[in-house]
């Protein structure tokens, strides 16, 4: 049944643990759910404060672009993932959606419906989820584990990619389980995908800060050969791994961060095998921006002597002077060991190192 724009915006948003327990119950039919039993004025006024905010700013994104909800009990099977979700479908596991998922058992099925939108030419699938792909994970896994008549209970919407895109960054916002790098990297392939690589429309358009979406986008870029250095992929926040972004920037020092990566990789992966707790996210960053900043001691400079033995050893070369070592043994005449001083000083020089005067 279709239902009001204002209506659907109102629902959309809530949050899957909190009002879980609050919404209507699906009814029983295979096909299209009936219109819900209206709430009392008490609990009118109290979910109209709840979402208030959500409806506006949802509001703001969807007007005239949904032009018709339907709310159907779909088997989970039959609809996919968008990939334009920021949300990782293969990082979810039954522990990171235990709460969902007993809250949906408690509860007898779904209350919250998803946004879903038709797809086309896809003889596996029927729809598409643009928001709630948890719902859509705990669902499946409930079907697969002693409920097989679970249902996915889903509100069609008629969107176009980029409306899909922030109607699903609007929900992720509110999700403390979805990652910095997750968005970021969500935002780097819509900045291309929707924006034409327009970075001040694309903060226009998801009322963002410029400033703040280009430190998302430079995160994103961080390669996943540093990534894997970090226990989890959740573990990248922006405020710490920002620095880190910069810091790649340097060919040099890239490649030394990414060798020390690779070497804490192994270490992380050790860790788990033998059941103790991975290297925290701050121990990682701080070892990795580490890397490269190492400045290498330059080597001695010795000059021989007669017979092949030193003469004039370079002890030292900074700002407060440079420090000979005049070896004995050394075989040579005075003024040949003063050549030798000379040749030291010169060679300095050429270095980048010699005496300041």
């Amino acid at each position: 049944m279709a239902r009001k724009q204002k209506d659907y915006l109102a629902d959309l948003l809530a949050d899957e643990d909190g009002e879980e327990a609050q919404a209507p119950s699906p009814a029983p039919a295979a096909a299209e759910v009936a219109p819900p039993s209206q709430p009392t004025e008490r609990q009118q006024r109290a979910r109209s404060t709840t979402l208030l905010g959500r409806e506006s700013a949802l509001a703001r994104v969807a007007t005239g672009e949904v032009r018709q909800v339907t709310q159907l009990l779909l088997d989970p099977a039959r609809v996919r993932v968008w990939p334009g979700n920021a949300r990782s479908y293969k990082h979810l596991t039954e522990e990171s959606c235990r709460e969902l998922i007993d809250s949906i058992v408690a509860e007898g099925g779904q209350k919250v419906p998803a946004v879903v939108r038709r797809v086309e030419g896809d003889p596996a699938h029927d729809y598409e989820v643009i928001a709630g792909t948890r719902r859509h994970w705990s669902i499946s896994w409930l079907r697969s584990h002693s409920y097989p008549d679970m249902k996915f209970v889903a509100q069609v919407a008629d969107l176009d990619d980029e409306a899909a895109f922030r109607l699903a960054d609007l929900e992720n916002r509110a999700r403390k389980d979805v990652s910095d790098l997750e968005r970021a990297r969500n935002y780097a392939a819509a900045l291309k995908a929707h924006y034409g690589n327009n970075l001040t429309r694309m903060a226009e358009r998801l009322k963002l800060s410029k400033g703040w979406l280009s430190k998302m986008l430079k995160v994103a870029r961080i390669p996943d050969t540093v990534i894997e250095a970090f226990a989890s992929p959740a573990e990248v926040q922006l405020k710490p791994a920002y620095p880190l972004a910069q810091a790649l920037d340097d060919k040099e020092r890239a490649t030394a961060i990414k060798r020390a990566a690779g070497a804490i990789a192994k270490e992380q992966a050790a860790l788990r095998k033998s059941g103790e707790p991975a290297l925290p996210s701050s121990e990682v960053i701080a070892r990795l921006l580490a890397a490269g900043q190492e400045k290498a001691k330059p080597e001695q400079l010795v000059l021989d002597g007669a017979h092949g033995r030193p003469a004039v050893t370079v002890q030292s070369s900074n700002r407060q002077g440079v420090t000979l070592r005049l070896h004995a043994g050394h075989g040579l005449s005075n003024e040949d060991l003063l050549n030798r001083l000379r040749d030291a000083l010169y060679q300095l020089e050429e270095e980048g190192r010699g005496l300041q005067r």
